[in-house]
């Protein structure tokens, strides 16, 4: 039988690493993208301010990794979906990752403990808020967030299941579970209490709610809040909304019906454009019908946003313990959308009059 003979694979050149990310850049690396437009040594002095011992009476023992190359790390996550370990084993893998950190081959790559331990400080700290609303005045100075209205939803972020037993759920749900597991601290260290079950349209979900506000024209999210899945997806409508917010559209679908989030609408003298709800005894005119598919065509932008984050960015997950962390994680997961958004923004010229 004749032997198949194969295309040489020639050998390994010294500009082969500069051809393959040659290649990269031709096909479309979304990191190469995102750093052409943004500069992310714009958070420096946030995260080193925050999260640099300056106190430090020497430089004895091991030096920190580059706060900025960290953060870019929790960006990376977020995007990719990819865990503590799946990281650490990316970054060592991956040219397009090591070129995006400014790593070269060889140089050392920050383990999983490193990396949980700078999302813990930076989660602590409250600084995840503070870049998302550095970067959104930015945005704001830019004239990418219009201003003209707003749209709002929530998205569930699932979290890890927990095993307890039926004693041991009523007294989460009951706000009684800082008195569970006392005596075995490292099982509790592993238990979420702020995690919530909740059900819509037949199925289950546990975890938290990504409430969020988005520009309606730009589709970049305005601001952001956290809670247990269980929590009405209007109930944080007040700290979502601000004084800046007068005057413009409010879209939302009909969870955000009622006298008290009507109040709140008007407290910041916004223009109601929410989706009418029909009742048992009270269906729609056809009129309202026709006035909700008319709404319907702004507001679904939103899903737009939860869309990418879906596809995207693989999904709504934490993979925490605690509304803390939660908060840090859902709040990367925000500003990484922000961040590419931007990007997408800013190369396909879509927001230019």
């Amino acid at each position: 039988m004749k032997r198949q003979v194969y295309k040489n694979r020639g050998n390994k050149g010294l500009f082969d690493e500069q051809e393959t990310q040659e290649r990269l850049s031709k096909i479309g690396n979304p990191l190469e993208m995102i750093s052409e437009v943004i500069d992310f040594e714009i958070f420096r002095e946030k995260l080193e301010s925050k999260l640099l011992n300056r106190n430090k009476k020497n430089n004895a023992g091991a030096k920190p990794y580059d706060v900025v190359m960290m953060f870019k790390i929790m960006i990376l996550q977020r995007y990719y979906g990819l865990g503590d370990t799946q990281i650490e084993y990316q970054i060592l893998d991956r040219l397009s990752f090591k070129k995006f950190l400014g790593l070269e081959s060889g140089d050392k790559v920050p383990d999983e403990k490193t990396v949980w331990l700078f999302r813990e400080n930076l989660t602590k700290s409250g600084l995840v808020k503070e870049i998302f609303e550095q970067f959104r005045q930015y945005l704001e100075t830019e004239g990418l967030i219009m201003n003209e209205g707003k749209m709002i939803d929530a998205s569930f972020t699932i979290a890890p299941r927990q095993r307890n037993t039926r004693e041991e759920n009523k007294m989460i749900k009951e706000g009684r579970g800082d008195e569970l597991w006392n005596d075995k601290p490292n099982k509790k260290r592993h238990k979420d209490i702020d995690a919530r079950w909740t059900k819509k349209n037949d199925e289950t979900f546990y975890g938290y709610k990504n409430h969020a506000k988005v520009d309606t024209k730009s589709k970049f999210i305005d601001n952001y809040e956290v809670t247990d899945a269980s929590v009405h997806d209007s109930q944080p409508l007040d700290d979502l909304l601000s004084e800046e917010d007068e005057g413009q559209d409010f879209y939302a679908d009909s969870a955000y019906t009622g006298e008290e989030q009507e109040k709140v609408i008007d407290k910041y003298k916004m223009k109601n454009k929410v989706n009418e709800k029909g009742y048992r005894n009270k269906p729609l005119t056809d009129e309202q019908k026709t006035s909700n598919r008319e709404k319907s065509k702004t507001r679904a932008r939103v899903e737009h946003v939860f869309g990418f984050m879906e596809q995207s960015m693989n999904g709504l997950i934490v993979r925490s313990v605690g509304i803390v962390r939660a908060t840090g994680i859902i709040g990367l997961i925000n500003l990484t959308y922000n961040l590419f958004r931007y990007e997408q923004v800013v190369r396909l010229n879509i927001l230019q009059s």
